[in-house]
């Protein structure tokens, strides 16, 4: 589902900015978060969402957007998974179905993709939410990461990013040439630093060119990460 805006100039760079919006319960908590603190962001990847909350959140950005669903939620009877925003045209997009489905559930995680037009480039963007430990291993989780990755080998440019469920699993990301910009920071769960952002085709950001939001302001279990790419 898609939403297309017109297409600002660009300057070589971009501001990626992944938050995951806790079964998208507060909506209107996240457009005033993502507005405020990260109203300069470029590329929005947005995880536990559903279709009318991705639209609302990118009307409020004035972005183009797409979501694609994964699992049916029962108790709120709404649909849930990932979204990319971006402030430039959405040409192509696609759902990943990762491998190895939840121990419990037997659903797939997924991967929305999307390709975006940036001045003369070709930006492949990913957005996903890997398997928990209670789901699924750690070798799986590294699976599930290198799928994504692979379905962006024909990309001289990506942007990947979500919630990984894991501070560790971004190693592939690192082995298959990405650059990390987020691996050292401070925990954004409970549990850990769990929310990445991966680049590939785009200059290594300084410390200052990424980081993590201080909190979620009740609207997230999670804290949103950002990224600077700058583009190579």
């Amino acid at each position: 589902m898609c939403n297309h805006t017109s297409e600002p100039a660009y300057s070589g760079r971009s501001r990626v900015v992944s938050f995951n919006v806790a079964f998208a319960r507060n909506i209107d908590g996240a457009i005033a978060l993502l507005t405020t603190t990260m109203r300069c962001a470029d590329v929005v990847l947005l995880q536990e969402m559903d279709a009318d909350g991705a639209r609302r959140i990118a009307n409020a950005l004035e972005m183009s957007w797409v979501y694609y669903p994964a699992l049916f939620h029962r108790r709120s009877r709404r649909d849930f998974r990932n979204a990319v925003l971006s402030r430039w045209p959405i040409e192509q997009d696609a759902k990943l179905v990762l491998p190895h489905p939840s121990r419990h559930a037997r659903t797939h995680r997924i991967a929305t993709a999307a390709t975006v037009r940036v001045g003369d480039a070709t930006v492949r963007v990913y957005s996903t939410h890997l398997g928990t430990p209670l789901d699924i291993g750690s070798g799986a989780r590294r699976d599930q990461l290198r799928a994504i990755l692979a379905d962006g080998e024909s990309y001289r440019h990506v942007k990947a990013g979500g919630d990984l469920n894991s501070s560790s699993t971004g190693m592939v990301a690192l082995d298959a040439g990405y650059t990390w910009p987020t691996r050292e920071g401070p925990r954004t769960t409970l549990f850990g630093r769990w929310d990445h952002i991966f680049l590939k085709g785009f200059a290594g950001p300084d410390s200052a060119a990424s980081g993590t939001l201080a909190e979620a302001r009740g609207v997230s279990d999670h804290k949103a990460v950002w990224v600077l790419a700058i583009l190579r």
